[in-house]
C-alpha cells in the first residue's frame, strides 16, 4: 500500500499568515518594554562610572538607547510588513545557501545570552537567598540555575503569543514598573542626602570616551536585532511595530542604564546585586525584577529555536526551543560570568554590518520582500561582500579614529553600500 507523507513547512522562512498577525502597537511595547530591562543592563550602566562623568554617561546612555532602540523598531517595521521571521530576512538578502552562517551565529550568540541570563539569575537568586539568611550551601548555585532553566523549559512548551499579551502585559509588566520606580525613589533620596550637585557635576576619571561608551550602550539594543523579526511580524501594522518596539525599548533602557549609573554613584560596589539588596525594600524589589528577567531568558530561546528550525524545519519550534533551553542551562551551570564588555562589542561587530546591509536592502520594500525570498539566489555576492567589509571596518576604526566610535559609522557605511547596489 502506497502512502503520502505530508511535506514539512518551514514556519521560519514562510510568510506568517493574516490570522496569526495579532500584536498592536502596546502589545509590543509591552513586550520590548519588559526585554529592555534587566539586571544586565543596570551592571552594563555601572561600568560606565567612574570613567565618564555623570553628564557624559547619560549622554550616552539617551542617545545610544533612543539610537538602538530606533533600529529595532525599524526592523520591526520591516518584519512586520513582510511577514517574515529574522531567518527569512537572511535568507533574501545574504541567499539561501549563504544565510546559514549568518542565522548559525545567530544561534550561537542567542545560547550564549541565554546562558549569561541564567547566570544572572541564578547568581542573584543565591545573593538574595544569602542576604534573607538561606542557601548558604555550595550546591544552591547548581539548584538555582536548575530552577530557573526549568521554568524557561517549562515557558517555551506553551505559547508565545498568549505569553506577550496575558503574562506580560497582564502581570510582569506592572510588578517590574513598581519595582524600578521604587529602587529609583530609594537611590534618588540616597544620592540627595549626600549631594545631588555634587554627583551630578562630578568628573569622570578618563579611560573610556563618550562614543566608545556610545558603542556599548548601543551594543545592548543591537544584541536583540537579530530577535526583533520573530516577534513583529506577528503585528497588525508595521507603523504600530516600529512605534511600540522604540517606545518601549527605549524607556527600559534608558531607565535601567541610568538607574545603574545611580547605584554606581551613591553605592559603589563591584557587585550591583548586592547594591540594590541595600537598598529599603531591594529584597522585594529585586525580587520581583529577576522574575521579570525570565522573559530574558525566554526570548533567546525562543528565537534561537526559530533559527535552528528555519535550518532544520523536521523539528518544530518547540522541540527546538527545549534544546536550546537545555543546552543554556547546561552551560550555565559550569560557566563563571565573565567580563561583559568584550562580549558585546564582539557581538556588535557581527550584527552591526549584517543588519546595516539588511535594513539597506529591505527597507521601504513591504510584502516585496517575500518576492526577494521567493526568488533567493545560493549566495547573493554584493551583500555578502558589504558584511565583510563591515565587520573588517568595525575593528579598523579604533585603530584609525578611536574617538570616534564603531558602531554608528560602520551601520551607516553598511546602509548606504546596501541601498546603492540594491536594484
Amino acid at each position: 500500500m502506497q502512502t503520502t507523507s505530508t511535506p514539512v513547512t518551514n514556519e521560519a522562512l514562510a510568510p506568517l499568515s493574516a490570522d496569526r498577525r495579532v500584536f498592536r502597537w502596546h502589545d509590543h511595547a509591552s513586550l520590548w518594554f519588559s526585554l529592555g530591562v534587566g539586571l544586565l543592563v543596570m551592571q552594563v550602566g555601572a561600568y560606565l562610572m567612574p570613567a565618564l562623568s555623570t553628564q557624559q554617561a547619560l549622554l550616552a546612555i539617551v542617545c545610544g538607547s533612543l539610537i538602538g532602540a530606533g533600529l529595532l523598531g525599524w526592523m520591526a517595521k520591516i518584519a512586520c510588513e513582510s511577514g517574515l521571521a529574522s531567518a527569512g530576512l537572511m535568507h533574501s538578502v545574504f541567499g539561501r545557501r549563504f544565510a546559514s552562517l549568518p542565522i548559525i551565529l545567530n544561534i550561537v550568540q542567542l545560547v550564549g545570552w541565554g546562558t549569561f541570563e541564567l547566570v544572572v539569575m541564578r547568581d542573584a537568586t543565591v545573593a538574595i537567598g544569602r542576604q534573607s539568611g538561606t542557601m548558604a550551601q555550595t550546591w544552591w548555585p547548581m539548584v538555582a540555575t536548575l530552577l530557573w532553566g526549568g521554568v524557561v523549559m517549562a515557558l517555551i512548551s506553551g505559547s508565545m503569543v498568549q505569553l506577550v499579551r496575558r503574562v506580560i502585559a497582564r502581570v510582569a509588566l506592572p510588578l517590574v514598573v513598581l519595582s524600578l520606580l521604587w529602587l529609583t525613589w530609594q537611590f534618588l533620596s540616597l544620592a540627595n542626602a549626600q549631594g545631588l550637585s555634587q554627583l551630578w557635576n562630578r568628573p569622570g576619571e578618563g579611560g573610556m570616551g563618550v562614543m566608545p561608551a556610545l558603542d556599548l550602550v548601543i551594543a545592548m539594543p543591537i544584541s536583540w536585532l537579530p530577535l526583533v523579526a520573530d516577534y513583529a511580524r506577528h503585528g497588525t501594522s508595521g507603523k504600530g511595530a516600529l512605534r511600540g518596539t522604540w517606545l518601549g525599548y527605549a524607556l527600559a533602557n534608558i531607565w535601567c542604564y541610568s538607574l545603574g549609573v545611580l547605584v554606581a554613584l551613591t553605592l559603589p560596589s563591584t557587585d550591583l546585586v548586592t547594591a540594590l539588596l541595600l537598598a529599603q525594600g531591594g529584597l522585594i524589589a529585586l525580587s520581583l525584577i529577576l522574575i521579570d528577567e525570565v522573559d530574558n531568558a525566554y526570548g533567546d530561546t525562543y528565537s534561537g529555536a526559530v533559527s535552528a528550525h528555519s535550518l532544520m524545519p523536521d523539528w518544530s519550534v518547540r522541540r527546538w526551543g527545549m534544546v536550546v533551553a537545555v543546552a543554556c542551562t547546561a552551560l550555565a551551570m559550569v560557566l563563571p560570568m565573565h567580563s561583559l564588555e568584550p562580549f558585546l562589542l564582539l557581538l556588535s561587530s557581527v550584527f552591526v554590518p549584517l543588519f546595516g546591509v539588511i535594513l539597506g536592502r529591505l527597507s521601504g520594500l513591504g510584502e516585496r520582500t517575500q518576492q526577494l525570498l521567493s526568488n533567493a539566489l545560493n549566495v547573493h555576492a554584493v551583500p555578502v561582500a558589504i558584511w565583510i567589509v563591515g565587520i573588517a571596518f568595525y575593528h579598523l576604526l579604533p585603530k584609525l579614529a578611536p574617538d570616534l566610535g564603531s558602531a554608528i559609522p560602520t551601520l551607516v557605511v553598511c546602509f548606504v553600500l546596501a541601498r546603492l547596489s540594491r536594484k
